[in-house]
């Protein structure tokens, strides 16, 4: 199975999205996602862009399924899992970012409009040109723009605008020091990686949320949904307040696909020894999202004072001992009552290692 990216044209009446979906059911695809395109077309249709998630066999027949049903198909084509994001939250998220950081607008705009920044317009697929802060930028993808979508751009590039004019120069400073950069990730999308804090409790919940049982179960050893207040302030800062966690968000911060945290246990003044847990959004693993951040999480802890890590899982899941492996660790392990205990013990010269 894998994630599809359709667009229909359905007619704006009564019954027409439960046609839509029988036909989709019929085809043998699960929709995991509407979203509502552009303005009605002259004949009083609108463009609706569905992620489904189908086999590749079951993807090429749905094309014509859509269309024996009375709808036009333009567009069916595979698609990237970080792209089955809640639109709203995105456009929040990247304006968000633009007022904080007017030069990303370029980057923010490419991804609200699912598109790539390009050096020009001109090969076989669709280019739109805008001028943002005073530059030229082209923004490229497989299908049409719409109008609605072009609409929001330039809104959000007048808000780029706008807060490059009320810049006063000097970033915060704790802001900069918490952003840890990109990471390219193996398929060639990237991650940011940022020091979590109090105030990510949201999105660690929605990112906790969106896993399986079978992941929550390997990082928690509990498959609940659902974290408490006491259990996300732990996540994020320890249970003491002493602890750190790293996020990983998609380029626009809109939402985090993983998380690695440190919860310390302190000999004297300094922190000597901290569990380390890590959990990754399933439709983000196998990509090197928590190799990332274990080595970075382990790079600062290593700076702070950390001498050790420990972890634990149940004794069937390898998962933690093969991402520390990964990470350029040393992992042992033991069985003590009925949990696989992990130990590492950290050096400098094991954890200096460039996520870059």
């Amino acid at each position: 199975m894998g994630l599809w990216r359709v667009h229909v044209q359905v007619a704006d009446r009564p019954g027409q999205l439960a046609e839509l979906a029988a036909a989709v059911g019929r085809a043998g695809c699960n929709i995991v996602s509407l979203t509502v395109l552009g303005e009605r077309g002259p004949d009083g249709e609108v463009t609706d862009e569905l992620l489904v998630d189908a086999t590749a066999a079951a993807a090429a027949d749905l094309p014509e399924r859509i269309r024996a049903a009375g709808m036009g198909c333009t567009l069916a084509r595979a698609a990237d899992a970080g792209e089955l994001r809640d639109p709203v939250t995105t456009a929040l998220a990247v304006a968000r970012r633009v007022t904080g950081d007017p030069d990303a607008a370029p980057r923010a705009l490419a991804s609200l409009l699912h598109a790539r920044l390009a050096d020009s317009a001109g090969g076989e697929e669709y280019t739109h040109e805008m001028r943002v802060l005073g530059r030229e930028v082209w923004l490229r993808r497989a299908w049409p723009f719409t109008a609605t979508e072009l609409s929001r751009a330039a809104v959000l590039a007048e808000l780029a605008e706008q807060a490059a004019v009320a810049a006063t120069g000097h970033p915060d400073p704790e802001q900069g020091a918490n952003n840890l950069g990109l990471v390219l990730l193996g398929n060639g999308s990237e991650v940011e990686l940022r020091v979590a804090g109090p105030a990510d409790a949201p999105l660690v919940a929605a990112l906790h949320a969106r896993c399986t049982p079978s992941t929550r179960r390997g990082r928690f050893l509990n498959p609940s949904p659902t974290l408490s207040t006491d259990e996300l302030t732990a996540l994020l800062v320890g249970r003491n307040g002493a602890g750190m966690a790293l996020l990983a968000l998609t380029t626009d911060g809109g939402h985090a696909v993983g998380i690695a945290s440190v919860d310390p246990d302190h000999t004297g003044d300094h922190p000597t020894q901290g569990a380390l847990g890590v959990l990754v959004e399933d439709a983000w693993q196998a990509r090197g999202v928590g190799t990332a951040l274990i080595r970075r999480t382990v790079e600062l802890a290593t700076e702070l004072g950390y001498t050790a890590m420990t972890a634990s899982a149940h004794p069937g899941n390898l998962r933690i001992t093969r991402l520390l492996r990964r990470s350029g660790l040393r992992p042992t392990a033991q069985l003590v009552d009925g949990l696989l205990q992990i130990h590492v013990h950290l050096e400098p010269r094991e954890t200096a290692i460039s996520t870059r």
